[in-house]
């Protein structure tokens, strides 16, 4: 089974019935592209299924289609992943070249959203998991998939998921074969640098698949259009709707995930796929904990996570029905807790919200005073709405802390920001990730730390995380080789066609 097409086409191909050089069988076609059919075949030698991608014979004659679909065979043959369909043989018969694939007994992953809809969070992460797992082993290799899409990733009967049909794939370090400018892809999943004809990396791999991500979540795919340029142009100029809005149960954290993964700015976006599954893996273990339960892949994939990850899941989900007298006693004790923090958070400050994306498995949250934001503005009048900045700690998006307006569309000066006293008893605390929560993103900011007192100018702090473009709700990571007392978001950009800046919530995690 390939992922070019999962319904039988009704017109009965002339090819079934015959041995491609006397060994491969064509018993059923399964999908039908461009450039070549896909056939159910049995091997009489091995006396096994095998999927058989067969070229087109008026393909055939033309050079670079044909050195496109060797090229597919090569590449793909260098892979050994269990979660990318294998290559088992390539020829050709009678001028028509076609390669063996293993057959994989299912359904295609689109296949599975148009029956389900909406498939359950974890599940949908899980398989997210899995194709960048096969990604990773192509990057890895230097090997571009360029057209990552539900139709081409294969569920089998065991719901594991594989990815399939490098047709258009390209290694890192070889010349395109194709006109340049030339549009490779579905574009309902098109990076925005592959819809302009740009060169295309690993990342547009990534973006590809957030949408994707954002599909099986949705039931539905980002945007709509007349025709496919039009949706490729959307791809290019409009931001994905509302994670959130469209699947409300979904954390901030796993919104925050696909936000980063879809991001225009590649700078912005996830620069590897390591990266990229090291966060899955954290949203992953945060909604399978949220949900108290796992099926299907999600438990499989569940049990493969890296053990510091998997410790953080509740009891229940990581050992046997023997430790249900113990969590019933940690549930008491956690209770008891809750209520203390709770108590104490009317004190102190607005506490954290679990489904935060700085909730990750690994971090603890800093609880903060709504007395703990202040204005820095050094280079101007020495204030910027000094009066709302509780709002970044008031845990309501609908409130926010804001910079002066811009006219011009530019600071016109060096920088502007927003800081936070950590109010640490020792002095400082290690400071892991900065989580910005905002309605205006695409403005430009980095983040210094100050050990002590805070600095009245710039030259007093350290930078500790490099200017980046903020997403709507951007996790920034940091070093956290220095305890600091003051973090500082320092802007230096407002957002392409924006006069300001606004803030909804910060949100400061520290190592264990």
């Amino acid at each position: 089974m390939d992922g070019q097409g999962a319904s039988t086409i009704g017109v009965v191909s002339t090819h079934l019935g015959t041995s491609l050089s006397g060994r491969y069988r064509l018993d059923q076609q399964i999908g039908t592209g461009g450039m070549s059919t896909v056939y159910r075949a049995f091997d009489t030698v091995l006396e096994r299924r095998v999927a058989v991608k067969l070229m087109h014979r008026d393909m055939a004659g033309h050079p670079d289609q044909l050195e496109r679909f060797r090229r597919e065979a090569r590449a793909v043959a260098q892979l050994n992943h269990p979660h990318i369909v294998q290559v088992i043989d390539a020829g050709e018969d009678e001028n028509m070249p076609y390669i063996v694939f293993e057959y994989v007994e299912g359904e295609t992953l689109k296949d599975r959203i148009r029956r389900f809809g909406r498939l359950p969070v974890p599940e949908a992460i899980a398989y997210a998991i899995e194709i960048a797992w096969a990604l990773s082993g192509a990057h890895d290799r230097g090997i571009v998939h360029r057209d990552v899409k539900p139709q081409n990733v294969l569920v089998d009967e065991e719901g594991s998921a594989k990815v399939t049909d490098f047709g258009i794939a390209r290694t890192l370090d070889q010349e395109g074969l194709t006109a340049d400018g030339r549009v490779l892809g579905t574009t309902d999943y098109v990076s925005p640098e592959q819809a302009l004809g740009h060169a295309v990396t690993g990342q547009s791999d990534l973006y590809s698949l957030g949408v994707v991500l954002f599909e099986m979540l949705t039931g539905d795919v980002p945007f709509h259009g007349d025709n496919q340029v039009a949706v490729a142009m959307k791809h290019v100029r409009e931001e994905l709707p509302d994670l959130q809005y469209r699947r409300p149960e979904a954390s901030s954290a796993l919104a925050a995930v696909v936000d980063r993964m879809t991001a225009k700015d590649l700078g912005t976006r996830y620069e590897s796929t390591h990266d990229l599954i090291a966060d899955l893996e954290d949203v992953f273990a945060i909604e399978s904990a949220r949900a108290g339960q796992t099926t299907g892949e999600a438990t499989q994939v569940l049990r493969a996570l890296p053990q510091p990850k998997r410790s953080r899941l509740p009891l229940r989900m990581r050992t046997s029905m023997r430790a249900v007298v113990a969590l019933l006693v940690l549930t008491a004790a956690a209770a008891a807790a809750i209520a203390f923090l709770a108590a104490d958070n009317t004190q102190r400050g607005t506490g954290v919200a679990r489904d935060s994306p700085r909730a990750a498995p690994d971090l603890i949250a800093v609880s903060l005073g709504q007395r703990a934001a202040d204005d820095f503005d050094p280079s101007g009048d020495d204030v910027e709405h000094p009066n709302d900045t509780f709002a970044v700690l008031d845990r309501d998006r609908a409130s926010t802390w804001s910079t002066e307006t811009y006219s011009t569309g530019e600071l016109q000066k060096d920088g502007v920001g927003i800081s936070l006293d950590a109010q640490a008893d020792d002095g400082g605390i290690l400071g892991r990730r900065l989580v910005v929560t905002t309605p205006t993103p695409g403005f430009t900011a980095a983040v210094y730390g100050a050990a002590d007192g805070r600095p009245e100018n710039l030259d007093g702090w350290t930078q500790i995380a490099a200017a980046r473009r903020i997403g709507r709700t951007e996790p920034i990571r940091l070093p956290g080789r220095v305890s600091h007392r003051h973090y500082l978001l320092w802007i230096t950009e407002l957002p392409e066609d924006g006069d300001r800046v606004e803030i909804a919530e910060l949100e400061l995690f520290r190592a264990p």
